[in-house]
């Protein structure tokens, strides 16, 4: 992936980071902003980049994250104190909507779209 991917792909995190809260998961908490945000996360990254959505069996059940450009994307992996070892099982949209609902959803699209037109009117977003 190019810089100007990887440049979209910071802007996106810095954008998620600000919004996830527990309006996107009710697993959020300031000690641990990530956790339980990964379905609704793989998503908004789908929306906005498109790529695929693949996901990880681990201990509490399947953890999604994205793949743009054969290159994998875990925008949510700060939630995890171990490594993962990625098993990369192919995934789409609905399997990772079943991990979020409609609600935290439209909250994060919603709150991620606002945070990156902000940067946009800064100067600062190249999406």
């Amino acid at each position: 992936m190019d810089d100007h991917h990887l440049g979209q792909i910071e802007q996106i995190m810095k954008a998620l980071y600000k919004s996830w809260s527990s309006d996107s998961s009710s697993k959020w908490s300031q000690d641990n902003p990530a956790k339980g945000q990964c379905g609704v996360t793989a998503l908004i990254v789908n929306d906005l980049l498109g790529g695929e959505i693949r996901k990880t069996k681990l201990p509490e059940g399947w953890h999604f994250y994205n793949v743009i450009n054969g290159k994998r994307y875990d925008l949510t992996i700060s939630q995890f104190k171990e490594d993962i070892l990625y098993m990369d099982v192919p995934s789409n949209r609905n399997e990772a909507f079943s991990d979020t609902n409609a609600k935290q959803y439209n909250y994060l699209k919603q709150s991620v779209i606002n945070q990156l037109s902000f940067s946009k009117e800064r100067g600062t977003l190249n999406i």
